[in-house]
């Protein structure tokens, strides 16, 4: 498998050096070359595969050759060493639990994965490997713990002050070794143009090895198409017509969830959940691709003005806008809209979303007003103990810390502060 620039001017690389890159040298996403689909069969046995049986034949076409089978199997039993449960709100609406992880986010079966694959390639390397990331909330968390202690790489998490929770700061800046936070005086799209601008940056590249985590890159982008697969394993005998509420902040989930889907995943439809950064929503109505300054929010995770994974949803449906939008659509919903759709989850049905869950659900409401006949399922991407201050407030009961967020809530924190890109480039020079 070879993967291309999504810049289209830059060399094809091998899945390794798409890993150890990062960007491509003409600073463009990267993309498989090929996908081709699994047989019928497999999806015809799916009930008696295991997770891990399903993982590996869902992701190998696109590690082949750099990664041996056995290696490959090792990664995915190690990444997938916990649940994704289904559950059931009402007959037309599910939702798939994606925060069993040891961070309590979706991000961690990406991080755990693209951490193992980059430990793989660096075995042998005598150099270092920075991988450099920018956070919203639960990224830096994930990433800090998929990555630690592992040998030859050093991360470095860039997050905006005070626009995360406080459970996802105390999980990127508690760590040590070889984990540093570093604080931004700014929005997420700050901390993600600040990467960015460093991979650009020859001075930077031409002394170290710099690679991303965030979802730009293939490692951390591709494991994310699992999901899917897990959830079709657990709904396709009783629903038909099944479609994804997806909350989408950089789009990577959800374009890993058309990548299931090219694969062959019987997948009917997906809904783009937006909270007020609806960059994709106005997209899907005026054909006008504008990105804007992020918005802060109660879903702090999707404040994104300028999603970098849509460029690789485009690229799936060849930029043929008409395709793109028959099996896409989009609906952006205010803070007041959320905490109202976590209030009606909890009083109707018993069940304690995120407010990122709870943005999915109510796309899943919207998607259905015009299409009963679907079965939705929302993407619950965060354990709502990592949102206690918001969802407390909204169903007036105090909720159980799991032992996963106890265990860093009395740990003393650890950040240094930045306000711009040369400050950025002056610590990464000087470490």
């Amino acid at each position: 498998m070879n993967y291309y620039s999504l810049n289209k001017k830059a060399p094809n690389a091998s899945f390794k050096d798409a890993v150890v890159r990062g960007l491509a040298p003409d600073k463009g996403l990267y993309f498989p070359d090929s996908i081709t689909p699994l047989p019928k069969s497999f999806f015809d046995k799916i009930d008696t595969l295991s997770h891990e049986e399903i993982a590996f034949e869902a992701i190998k076409q696109f590690v082949s050759s750099d990664i041996p089978d056995s290696i490959l199997k090792t990664i995915i039993a190690e990444t997938l060493s916990f649940d994704f449960p289904v559950v059931e709100i009402n007959n037309n609406v599910s939702t798939l639990e994606l925060f069993h992880g040891p961070t309590m986010a979706f991000k961690d079966v990406g991080a755990r994965f693209m951490a193992r694959c980059l430990g793989h390639f660096n075995k042998e390397n005598t150099k270092e490997v920075t991988v450099l990331v920018a956070t919203s909330g639960d990224t830096g968390g994930a990433v800090a713990n998929g990555f630690l202690g592992v040998k030859g790489v050093n991360v470095v998490i860039l997050y905006p002050s005070g626009k995360v929770s406080d459970i996802q700061e105390k999980q990127l800046t508690t760590l040590g070794k070889n984990i540093t936070a570093l604080e931004v005086d700014g929005v997420f799209d700050d901390c993600q143009d600040m990467v960015k601008r460093a991979f650009l940056d020859e001075e930077l590249t031409s002394k170290m090895q710099l690679t991303s985590a965030n979802s730009i890159n293939v490692a951390r982008w591709l494991p994310q198409l699992f999901y899917f697969f897990f959830a079709y394993k657990q709904l396709h005998k009783t629903h038909k017509n099944i479609v994804f509420s997806v909350p989408s902040g950089n789009f990577g989930n959800i374009c890993a969830g058309m990548m299931a889907q090219q694969l062959g995943l019987p997948i009917h439809h997906f809904v783009a959940a937006n909270n007020a950064n609806n960059v994709v929503t106005t997209y899907l109505t005026t054909q006008l691709y504008e990105p804007k300054p992020s918005i802060q929010t109660i879903s702090n995770a999707m404040d994104v003005g300028n999603p970098s994974n849509f460029i690789r949803i485009q690229e799936i449906y060849k930029n043929d806008f008409k395709a793109l939008k028959n099996n896409l659509s989009s609906y952006s919903f205010t803070d007041y809209q959320t905490r109202e759709a976590l209030k009606e989850l909890y009083n109707d049905y018993n069940y304690i979303a995120d407010p990122h869950g709870a943005v999915g659900y109510l796309g899943c409401k919207e998607h259905l007003k015009t299409n009963p006949e679907a079965h939705c399922v929302f993407l619950e991407t965060a354990h709502p103990t990592k949102f206690l201050d918001v969802v407390e407030e909204v169903i007036r009961e105090n909720i159980d810390l799991p032992a996963q967020i106890e265990a860093v809530m009395d740990k003393k924190k650890k950040s240094i502060e930045i306000s711009n890109y040369d400050e950025l480039k002056d610590y990464l020079l000087k470490r």
